[in-house]
């Protein structure tokens, strides 16, 4: 088990408490290891390649390529440090999916009512467990008809994405007092009296254009989680798909976790931290975001189908 599945576990039994039911408003709410022995061969991507669907999720193009996995200065499931090929390139949403795009496509709001959750629409969705975002992707598909396969991220590619080229404990770096340009994290959400996810895409974002890679809430990825998996698993396209007890999360979040105090909870947000949770659980800490493969770049154009696109502009204004 890793270090905070059973702190994880504890605050997601306890998020059922309910308070008093709020409705939703168009209105956006904002809130106010040294060195890692890490090395990755590919240059940043180009802001042009990316794709928009008819709800506005955003994803930039990632180019296929090799890095180096993990961290020889982290917790023992990060190692050890091993090089890694994506040998396809893929597309990675830019934000995590908000809780508008959820009710559009799901019709709920698991998180209404919810302690430690701020109710708009372009926050994260979050009471989201692993098996609910298998639910959302195949609805999502058959409404987008689009062509694409949407699905959760590998954990491989979660990582050589939040890296975006980088050789640090962050993608922007190794000190944690610029960590609040791009994450909300305990320091200035929990800490700070703002006890929920905040709007995605307010922070800065890394050199691909991702936003929210670092803090806000866990995100899924699609592998099961290995304590050991690292010193035996793939070094090509790597996926754990042998059942195991939990999934793996990543990013970290808005909260303090299992330690009481800023730069505990800064650690959870390094882009080799590797997390786990029950596939069935979920909480105010957790959501995600998706992705698709490609082999070929888009020029940013705009959702072909125009009646979607207006069906869920009119769905939001109407809120």
């Amino acid at each position: 088990m890793s270090k905070t599945y059973f702190a994880l576990t504890t605050l997601i039994l306890s998020f059922t408490l309910l308070l008093p039911q709020s409705g939703y408003t168009s209105s956006l709410n904002t809130g106010k290891d040294k060195n890692i022995d890490t090395k990755l061969k590919r240059k940043a991507v180009s802001s042009k390649s990316c794709f928009t669907n008819f709800i506005g999720q955003k994803f930039v193009y990632i180019e296929p390529g090799n890095f180096m996995m993990g961290s020889s200065s982290g917790d023992l499931d990060e190692k050890p440090v091993h090089s890694v090929t994506l040998t396809r390139g893929f597309y990675m949403q830019t934000t995590e999916i908000t809780q508008g795009q959820w009710r559009y496509i799901m019709g709920t709001e698991p998180w209404s009512g919810k302690k430690y959750v701020q109710e708009n629409w372009n926050n994260p969705a979050v009471f989201i467990s692993f098996r609910d975002t298998r639910k959302f992707m195949r609805k999502l598909r058959l409404r987008a008809r689009d062509g694409k396969r949407y699905r959760l991220p590998t954990e491989a590619e979660w990582e050589y994405a939040a890296r975006a080229g980088s050789t640090s404990k962050y993608s922007f770096g190794d000190d944690e007092y610029n960590l609040g340009d791009y994450a909300w994290y305990d320091k200035n959400a929990w800490g700070a009296g703002e006890d929920y996810a905040h709007m995605v895409g307010t922070k800065k974002p890394n050199q691909w254009g991702l936003y929210d890679m670092h803090g806000n809430v866990w995100e899924w990825c699609e592998d099961w989680y290995g304590k050991n998996y690292y010193s035996n698993g793939s070094v090509t396209n790597p996926k754990k798909l042998s059942w195991k007890i939990s999934r793996v999360l990543r990013g970290g979040s808005f909260d303090i976790n299992d330690k009481p105090n800023a730069k505990a909870s800064a650690m959870y947000l390094r882009s080799a931290n590797r997390e786990e949770l029950d596939p069935n659980a979920s909480g105010s800490i957790v959501g995600f975001r998706i992705a698709f493969f490609s082999d070929q770049r888009d020029s940013c154009p705009s959702p072909k189908n125009e009646s979607a696109v207006n069906e869920f502009l009119r769905f939001l204004k109407i809120q």
